[in-house]
């Protein structure tokens, strides 16, 4: 991994264009109370202008996606791993009886682009004019913009767990935001860049670090994605009852993890998703989702499924497997950096 990407990420801005993103388009005078019965936030509540994270649920609780809602004056976007998009744009749709309901694949016209880093205000508001001034002013503002003729949208979303701009232009105008984000002289960060930056922000990724087998409250998305102030939603009753029942004690949760990086042999090596995590006699105690070498601690990190017990005893000592064999490794607070 070259520097130039990380340290711009923690210094400066950096830009990537994150190509696993769909965007569908939900129209319609019923469209924010169609949602708010399915999404684990409050829909209902966004104005024009604003948006909020929230996850898509089985009955069951488990997680079939999570997404970025972007209110519009006549529509709401939704942003969303693109591998989930086509499967929610089918359930959707076969949800809406009477409801005034459309919905729009974006998808196949539109293009992003994430600015992220400590100056990225200052470059959106170069950039996006107004655009950007408003996208500084609070977490999930957004409004539409230009690139010289090309219109365009920019939302403050922090995708990578620190201060983070996404640009949504036309696919064909791509070329022109391209060359503004240069001008403006942002750094185009590589995907390893970007992947330390946000493990070490503790910040899961779907479907990586949450999938179908995961609840929101073992992630530690909680806080972010839902409202405990709103009407049912798809799976609500499995969180409340995890919650209210059984005091919010799950058996496992989403935890750091400190490689040791001194001595030869193993040391140093980035354990592979899926990678197995001992403690004691316990030879499947935890899973490795993510794992990277942190620049900034010289070290290998990585986030894991761990048991409950485990993540509320920070510099408890366990052992992860990588190719090279065990590696010892320390229970870490979230997050790294």
């Amino acid at each position: 991994m070259q520097p130039t990407g990380y340290d711009a990420l923690r210094n400066g801005a950096a830009w990537r264009v994150p190509d696993d993103r769909g965007w569908i388009a939900v129209g319609g005078a019923d469209r924010a109370r169609f949602l708010q019965g399915l999404l684990t936030n409050d829909v209902v509540a966004l104005a024009p202008g604003t948006g909020c994270y929230a996850a898509y649920l089985t009955p069951q609780g488990r997680m079939i996606a999570d997404m970025h809602l972007l209110a519009e004056p006549d529509r709401i976007v939704v942003d969303l791993h693109r591998d989930v998009k086509d499967r929610l744009l089918e359930r959707w749709d076969d949800l809406i009886f009477t409801e005034d309901v459309t919905l729009t694949d974006l998808t196949p016209d539109t293009l992003a682009a994430d600015l992220h880093g400590p100056g990225a205000a200052e470059m959106v508001a170069r950039i996006a004019g107004s655009a950007g001034d408003e996208s500084a002013a609070g977490l999930y503002r957004h409004r539409a913009g230009a690139v010289g003729s090309h219109g365009m949208s920019v939302a403050r979303l922090d995708e990578l767990g620190i201060e983070g701009y996404r640009f949504r232009i036309g696919r064909r105008d791509g070329a022109a935001l391209r060359a503004a984000l240069a001008d403006a002289g942002a750094v185009e960060a590589e995907a390893a860049a970007c992947e330390a930056v946000r493990v070490e922000s503790g910040r899961p990724a779907f479907p990586v670090d949450m999938d179908r087998e995961t609840i929101p409250l073992e992630a530690g998305i909680t806080d972010r994605a839902i409202d405990f102030n709103k009407g049912c939603y798809v799976g609500q009753e499995v969180i409340i009852r995890v919650l209210h029942r059984g005091q919010g004690r799950i058996a496992r949760k989403l935890g750091g993890l400190t490689l040791d990086s001194s001595g030869g042999g193993a040391a140093g090596a980035v354990p592979n998703p899926g990678a197995v995590v001992s403690h004691g006699e316990d030879a499947g105690a935890g899973r490795v989702t993510s794992a990277v070498h942190s620049p900034a601690l010289g070290k290998a990190i990585a986030l894991a499924y761990l048991p409950r017990a485990l993540t509320e005893n920070p510099g408890a000592q366990v052992a992860v497997a990588t190719e090279y064999g065990n590696v010892p490794a320390i229970v870490t607070t979230l997050p790294f950096v």
